[in-house]
């Protein structure tokens, strides 16, 4: 039950972008962000405990929707992506200097014994999602200081998972092939 309701939690905070796009008609700012305060409360909640790696981020997605929420401004709502971002390259960035890195730890849940090449390989893969974070956060940011809301919209509620998309896809398809030269 706890992972449909992190499923649909995290599927709705995905689709802020979106929220904010075509609420921004309808809803004064301060809606749109006590929404997403709901959301993250549910999602917090529905946590698995309170060491779990994202529970930072639920922390301070829901004091920056506080924020959002007071200050009731269109361009406030923006910043939640860059936020996002920035918290997830400090989420993955500390975890390489504080071992193991964050993908070996996901790595380990199905494969214990990790060899020392697969340590290797999850520490290289940890870095490229921080330098995935820092270009994702600096047009995110581009978008929120420099464009329009439907710019904004189009990169973060689509073009940015797209490329995360592509992300995954091409570290899944490296590691099958690693792995298959490892045999």
């Amino acid at each position: 039950m706890r992972w449909f309701v992190n499923g649909i939690m995290g599927l709705s905070t995905l689709l802020y972008p979106l929220a904010v796009f075509f609420g921004r008609d309808y809803f004064e700012p301060w809606k749109i962000a006590a929404l997403l305060i709901v959301l993250l409360l549910v999602r917090l909640a529905a946590s698995y405990s309170l060491k779990h790696w994202s529970m930072p981020l639920l922390v301070a997605g829901i004091a920056y929707s506080a924020f959002a929420m007071w200050s009731n401004q269109l361009n406030t709502l923006l910043f939640y992506p860059i936020l996002v971002n920035g918290l997830m390259l400090l989420i993955f960035g500390w975890s390489l200097f504080s071992p193991p890195s964050l993908i070996e730890r996901l790595a380990r849940l199905q494969h214990p014994d990790l060899p020392p090449e697969g340590v290797i390989y999850t520490r290289r893969v940890t870095q490229v999602w921080c330098g995935f974070f820092i270009i994702n956060g600096t047009l995110a940011s581009v978008t929120a200081f420099w464009c329009s809301l439907e710019i904004w919209s189009l990169y973060n509620g689509l073009i940015a998972y797209v490329l995360m998309g592509i992300l995954f896809a091409a570290e899944y398809l490296v590691r099958m092939r690693t792995q298959k030269h490892a045999r």
